[in-house]
C-alpha cells in the first residue's frame, strides 16, 4: 500500500528537476539512481527543454533525452518536477503539448521523432 509519503519522495522513475554547482546547470529527466557517488538522470539540460518539447510537437529532429551522470559533489539541490499553485510541471508541459506521456518519451524516443505517433 502507497501511502501519500510514499507518494510524494523523490525515488527512481520520478520526474526531476537538478540543480548543479561549478558550473551552475540545471537538468530536468526521469531519476535513475542516487548512490554515494552521485546522481543518475535520463533527460536533458535545461536550457534545452523547450526546443526540445517543440521539436517533438511539430515531428522535427531532435537530440533526445540522453543517461547523464553527475557527482554528488556537483549537486546541489533535487527536486521533484510537480504542479503547484497553478504553475504547471515541466513533466505535464511536456505530455500537454506533445501527446506523449513523460514514459513514451523516454521508452520510444526513437519512435517520437518525425513522422512517429508512438
Amino acid at each position: 500500500m502507497i501511502n501519500d509519503r510514499d507518494s510524494s519522495m523523490i525515488r527512481a522513475g520520478v520526474p526531476v528537476v537538478l540543480v548543479l554547482h561549478t558550473p551552475k546547470e540545471k537538468c530536468w529527466g526521469v531519476l535513475d539512481e542516487i548512490n554515494a557517488a552521485g546522481v543518475f538522470l535520463r533527460g536533458l539540460d535545461l536550457n534545452a527543454f523547450e526546443d526540445w518539447i517543440a521539436a517533438i510537437a511539430h515531428k522535427e529532429p531532435f537530440i533526445g533525452l540522453t543517461d547523464l551522470f553527475f557527482p554528488l559533489w556537483r549537486v546541489e539541490r533535487i527536486m521533484r518536477d510537480e504542479s503547484s499553485g497553478g504553475v504547471v510541471s515541466l513533466s505535464e508541459q511536456a505530455e500537454r503539448r506533445t501527446g506523449f506521456s513523460v514514459n513514451e518519451l523516454l521508452s520510444n524516443q526513437e519512435e517520437v521523432g518525425p513522422g512517429s505517433s508512438c
